[in-house]
């Protein structure tokens, strides 16, 4: 593909179509994370369409997209094998509020693909099905307190959106970090329920969960951090805290909205050998449609499935959400599948690696290959928590990436987020990505 020039003369339909929609939109936007510029240019980018691992604009620029509507889009834009189930559905019902024989194999699938998996449980996004395993946690506990990691993101939703994104005056001490809201409109009440403790270190957790004995319902993290910038965990960290959970009676739940199936059919927890009480998942799972879902222990699951712990929503377990979900856990569940996406991130990470190298820019290149994050750290080494980001250049991650569009290739505008990679890449969509880093890199070192 041609490189794409983006500039204010070629994306000039994206900026009238803001200017419209900032008059209907609150920000412009349907969506916090949408908001975002297009480099220096004070407007996103309007999509106009996609096919397998690429976007057009609405000026017709295209893109290889590293984004993948954060991750949903695992298997390709407009998949003809998911066009296909969904256009069956439409003609046959698209909602009835009650059981289909769709939600019944595509809860098998996720049963024989997820370790934790004895019982399923659908919701429409992440943020729900986070409350869904979070209220079981607590239901069967009969305790109130959550602990969860400084910067890990568990959803939009009041009871985990404490400490994502603090500032290093609203953070408090390393080892006792406060609970600080992630937005005004959170009442200070939440701030009670939940324990904030620093990212992959042990001493300090077990610190915390003597201080809190009793106590703690459950703990939550990202097993790896998508949005620490794919921090991983260090060794032995997982098998820690599922040691201490277990030692204490507390629900571990893995948040695997990034990280489900795109790691390996049992998400992380199948990676790392790892094995949650409970876990959620969303993204990965529909292929670009709206659907999630918690999952775990057959005794936990089963005070839900009993209707003492309530969970509901119209929605869950929708027909047309459920049958591009099977089609795409089907495509996921294929090795070949897993490889390329992981030989494919891997290719990218090394070209950043070594462009860095060439060009004598610090940075690191942290994640995995389905999904992976460079920092520009002046140390160049790998992060190990929340706080670690405060040092990295966010500055030179924006010429970074704006470098990267104006090259046809399209990533997260955040350096706290990560690049996920679609199946549907090809060994020419990743020699564009090679070609393009390298490019970014020689202006790098130039400025």
């Amino acid at each position: 593909m041609a490189y794409s020039v983006i500039s204010a003369e070629s994306t000039e339909t994206s900026r009238v179509l803001f200017d419209r929609a900032r008059r209907s939109l609150a920000g412009g936007t349907a969506s916090s994370a949408r908001a975002t510029s297009t480099g220096p240019y004070p407007y996103p980018l309007y999509i106009a369409r996609g096919a397998g691992a690429h976007i057009w604009d609405v000026d017709g620029n295209e893109y290889v997209d590293y984004l993948i509507s954060y991750g949903c889009a695992v298997i390709g834009h407009a998949n003809p094998a998911i066009a296909a189930a969904v256009t069956d559905v439409l003609a046959t019902g698209t909602m009835f509020g009650a059981g289909t024989v769709t939600e019944i194999e595509l809860a098998e699938t996720m049963r024989s693909m997820i370790p934790c998996a004895d019982l399923v449980r659908f919701a429409n996004s992440g943020s729900e099905a986070i409350q869904g395993a979070i209220r079981a946690a607590r239901g069967f506990t009969g305790r109130d307190l959550v602990l969860k990691f400084e910067g890990h993101y568990h959803g939009w939703a009041d009871t985990l959106a404490v400490s994502n994104r603090p500032t290093a005056a609203e953070a408090g001490p390393y080892a006792r970090p406060h609970p600080h809201p992630h937005s005004p409109g959170i009442p200070a009440s939440v701030l009670g329920d939940v324990v904030v403790c620093p990212w992959n270190d042990a001493a300090v957790l077990r610190e915390v969960l003597d201080a809190h004995r009793g106590l703690i319902a459950a703990v939550i993290c990202e097993p790896i951090v998508a949005n620490n910038a794919c921090t991983m965990p260090l060794p032995g960290y997982l098998e820690t805290l599922r040691e201490e959970c277990t030692r204490r009676g507390i629900v571990l739940i893995f948040d695997e909205v990034c990280t489900g199936f795109r790691t390996g059919p049992g998400g992380a927890q199948g990676l790392f050998g790892v094995v949650p009480d409970l876990a959620v998942y969303a993204k990965a799972l529909g292929g670009g449609l709206p659907i999630a879902a918690f999952v775990g222990r057959r005794d936990i699951m089963r005070e839900v499935g009993a209707n003492r712990i309530k969970h509901g929503g119209t929605y869950n377990g929708s027909p047309l959400c459920a049958a591009g979900a099977l089609v795409t856990l089907r495509e996921l569940g294929d090795p070949a599948v897993l490889d390329r996406i992981d030989t494919a991130g891997k290719r990218v990470m090394e070209a950043i690696r070594r462009a860095a190298k060439d060009h004598g820019i610090p940075c690191v290149v942290q994640g995995v290959g389905a999904m992976f994050q460079v920092v520009f750290s002046a140390d160049g080494v790998p992060t190990r928590n929340y706080r670690d980001l405060a040092t990295s250049d966010d500055a030179r991650y924006a010429l970074f990436r704006h470098a990267l569009l104006e090259r046809g290739v399209h990533v997260n505008a955040v350096g706290s987020a990560c690049w996920f990679v679609s199946a549907a890449l090809t060994d020419d969509d990743v020699s564009a990505a090679c070609t393009a880093v390298e490019a970014a890199f020689v202006l790098l070192a130039g400025v």
